[in-house]
């Protein structure tokens, strides 16, 4: 039965669930327990319903918010590795993704879901300052975060994917047309991070962009 104690909005969605436990009204549900404190319960209730819809990314990413509110970064980032890869303009996940890893101390994998989030929202200053100090952290560690091309037959829609090398290794191991690559690259993430300078300092002075 409905527990007649929870808010209208989790009545609502947990009658809707009882009447149909198939339907995907589950991920509502465990976000109206996680906004109410009921974390426990919102994790049960996502994972109970991935178990009929394991693909459905709205169901994923209320597990994985659930679990950021317990600290448990690590079981976020297992949830959100194959939904960023799936749907990489989810802003949600990438930012879920980039503070979980940046909990756990893994700062390269944070860079790279930081620089996602600035290259589908390019004007959020907040990002940007936060990509140029995680680069400027992992340059002085000696890591780079490079774009890899995908394998042809997995090339269906253009999505980057990361790789992280030894910066050494990257120059001086590589061809002279990998180097090209490498640096052309490097120049295109410069002039996003230079037009979100320029983005900043057009806001501050009340010049339209």
């Amino acid at each position: 039965m409905v527990d007649s104690r929870h808010s209208p909005v989790i009545y609502g969605y947990l009658k809707k669930y009882q009447d149909d436990p198939n339907s995907r009204v589950f991920a509502p549900l465990a976000e109206s327990y996680r906004k109410a404190g009921l974390i426990d319960e919102a994790i049960e209730i996502a994972r109970e319903g991935l178990r009929i819809h394991p693909s459905f990314i709205g169901g994923r990413v209320a597990l994985a918010r659930a679990l950021f509110d317990k600290k448990q970064y690590e079981n976020v980032i297992q949830e959100l590795s194959q939904v960023v890869f799936d749907a990489p303009d989810n802003l949600v996940a990438q930012r879920l993704l980039a503070e979980s890893c940046l909990m756990q101390g893994r700062v390269t994998e944070a860079l790279g879901a930081f620089k996602m989030l600035l290259y589908y929202n390019p004007g959020d200053t907040e990002t940007a300052q936060m990509v140029s100090e995680l680069e400027t952290q992992v340059y002085e560690q000696g890591t780079l975060i490079l774009r890899t091309d995908r394998p042809p037959q997995a090339a269906v829609e253009d999505e980057p994917e990361f790789d992280i090398r030894q910066a050494p290794g990257a120059i001086n191991e590589a061809p002279a047309a990998k180097r090209a690559l490498w640096i052309r690259r490097v120049e295109l993430l410069q002039g996003l991070l230079q037009r979100v300078e320029r983005y900043k300092t057009n806001q501050a002075s009340g010049v339209q962009g």
